[in-house]
C-alpha cells in the first residue's frame, strides 16, 4: 500500500470512496435522503474547495483503496473526508492515512489540525481518539425543525451532566 498525491485520473474512484463514506451516513442515521440522487458528485465540489494539492490517495496495486483531505484555513486544518474502502478496513489503512495528513499538515505549518465525525459515528469517534484527537474544541448543537420525523434521533451522550441526542 502506497499513500500518494491526488491525480485526475483518480476522479472516478474518489467519487465512489465518498459513495461508500455516505452510505455509511445513510446507515448509521437511517436517512437515505443523506448525500442526494448521486452523493459521488459531492466529491466534485469537495475537490474544487480543497484543491487537488491536499488530497492523498491510498493505493494497493492499482486499486485505490482510501483517501484523505485537509480543509485549510490559515494555520488551522480540518482532515475532511478520510475514507477507506469497506473491504479494505481493519488493516491499518486509514491510521497510515492520518499519520500521512498529520505529517502534510505540520510541513504545511498547521497549528490546529481537527476533525468532525458525526456524533454517532462511534467507530469514527473510537478511532480519532486512539489517533491522538482527545481534545475537544467546538461542539455544534442543533435544533431539528422538521417535525415530520420524529424518532430519528437517539437518547445519547451527556456532557457537562447535559443530557443530548445525537
Amino acid at each position: 500500500m502506497v499513500i500518494r498525491q491526488y491525480r485526475s485520473s483518480d476522479l472516478e474512484c474518489c467519487r465512489s470512496l465518498w459513495t461508500e463514506m455516505v452510505q455509511r451516513h445513510r446507515k448509521i442515521y437511517n436517512d437515505t435522503s443523506i448525500g442526494g440522487e448521486d452523493p459521488g458528485l459531492e466529491f466534485d465540489a469537495h475537490l474544487s474547495k480543497v484543491g487537488p494539492d491536499h488530497i492523498w490517495i491510498a493505493v494497493s496495486g492499482d486499486d485505490v483503496i482510501g483517501m484523505v483531505a485537509l480543509i485549510m484555513d490559515e494555520q488551522q486544518a480540518e482532515i475532511e473526508p478520510i475514507v477507506v474502502s469497506s473491504k479494505h478496513r481493519g488493516k491499518g489503512i486509514g491510521y497510515k492515512l492520518v499519520d500521512h495528513v498529520i505529517e502534510q499538515a505540520r510541513l504545511k505549518g498547521i497549528l490546529c489540525l481537527s476533525v468532525k465525525p458525526v456524533a454517532r459515528n462511534e467507530a469514527a469517534i473510537s478511532f480519532f481518539h486512539r489517533t491522538g484527537f482527545r481534545t475537544l474544541g467546538h461542539i455544534q448543537l442543533f435544533m431539528w425543525l422538521d417535525r415530520s420525523s420524529p424518532g430519528q434521533w437517539k437518547s445519547g451522550p451527556r456532557l457537562f451532566g447535559k443530557s443530548f441526542d445525537y
